[in-house]
């Protein structure tokens, strides 16, 4: 089973846990700061997905894999929960609601659409294999070496909380080989067959152009009930970017 960071509810109540299952390349622990707010009144578990983090390393990387993933996770925590998935996650979480949307009662899809993108990831994949991780020792020292790579601050500080410095030589937390064969997969999208009939939300970044006013009319017809919110000054990365309010528009959503 995936890796689970669990925030156990800080007051007692009979909410349904909710599970957060990050985007590619990311881990549970991004999530931290946000998890733990959200558990102020219910369970909370934020996952490693399958080649990420903890969790175990697998030749396949498809969304029905993902989303069996997420089914067994949400088994073992009583059968039903709330789901939020970000951007590949999001992927994965639409998967499970069409195909087993039984075990969701609300669903959250954090700036991505049930659509194939043209966009591919690989050169980030070329980047963490081209870091020297010789004698390396600090993050700090990670972060210059990995400048020359990725000059972007937030999105290599994002990349190197997947760099393990405590092994021995120190090494990525992440299935690189099967993440770029499985490309293909990521970008594109399975189109599982059904309906989701329960309460969803689509929150998208403002910035972002992941989201496009055409794919309303396709979501609609996988997700009747869905409701549709951006925020201001957010990218792909709403939740990083605008924490806080990301997380209040979880929570009235998932508390309507």
């Amino acid at each position: 089973m995936l890796t689970l960071i669990s925030h156990p509810a800080q007051t007692a109540t009979d909410a349904l846990p909710l599970v957060i299952a990050h985007g590619l390349f990311g881990c549970g622990r991004n999530w931290g700061v946000i998890a733990r707010r959200l558990s102020d009144r219910r369970d909370v578990y934020a996952v490693d997905m399958r080649n990420h983090g903890d969790s175990a390393w697998t030749p396949t990387h498809s969304y029905f894999d993902l989303a069996a993933d997420l089914a067994e996770v949400i088994g073992s925590i009583g059968g039903k929960a709330d789901l939020l998935g970000h951007s590949m996650g999001g992927k994965a979480s639409m998967t499970l609601a069409l195909t087993q949307g039984d075990l969701i009662r609300r669903l959250v899809v954090a700036d991505i659409a049930p659509v194939a993108y043209e966009h591919d990831q690989s050169r980030h994949i070329d980047a963490m294999r081209a870091l020297d991780l010789t004698g390396l020792k600090g993050r700090s020292e990670a972060d210059r070496r990995f400048a020359a790579l990725v000059p972007d601050d937030s999105l290599r500080a994002f990349f190197l909380q997947s760099l393990d410095l405590r092994s021995d030589p120190p090494r990525w937390r992440l299935n690189l080989d099967t993440l770029e064969a499985e490309m293909p997969k990521i970008v594109g999208w399975p189109d599982p067959p059904g309906h989701f009939e329960g309460a969803a939300l689509f929150l998208t970044g403002a910035d972002s152009h992941y989201v496009k006013p055409e794919d309303r009319a396709r979501i609609l017809s996988l997700f009747p009930r869905a409701r549709f919110a951006k925020l201001p000054g957010a990218g792909h990365w709403l939740h990083a970017e605008k924490p806080r309010e990301f997380e209040e528009t979880v929570r009235v959503f998932l508390e309507a």
